[in-house]
């Protein structure tokens, strides 16, 4: 089992920054990727973005640029820098852990608010 929890969320102002952390806990396994991903309402869960324990990342479609995310793997944990942000960027944000070794395994955070509003 792996444990996921996520901080850093809230309400921030258009064209603010936030920025959110996950701490992973239980049986972590270096072959893996973490990640962040979002819903909104009336929306499919979306990709933002994934790091894998190597450093390697990818991004959503058109969120690199504005969007960071980077990994202190000695503490097992992730960042989600969100610069620029932008009302529609409005969402439960989940941490993800993806275990791509055998015998593989999908966790997920609890999910944490990000409003953007004026």
């Amino acid at each position: 089992q792996v444990q996921l929890v996520e901080s850093g969320g809230g309400l921030v102002q258009p064209g603010g920054s936030l920025r959110l952390s996950c701490v992973a806990s239980g049986n972590i396994f270096r072959t893996a990727a973490m990640g962040w991903y979002r819903s909104a309402p009336g929306k499919q869960r979306e990709l933002v973005a994934t790091i894998t324990f190597g450093g390697k990342t990818t991004y959503g479609d058109s969120l690199m640029g504005r969007f960071a995310i980077s990994g202190d793997f000695a503490k097992n944990t992730i960042y989600l820098q969100m610069n620029s942000l932008k009302p529609e960027d409005t969402a439960v944000y989940y941490c993800n852990y993806n275990r791509v070794s055998f015998p593989g395994g999908v966790y997920w955070g609890q999910g944490i608010q990000v409003t953007v509003a004026s």
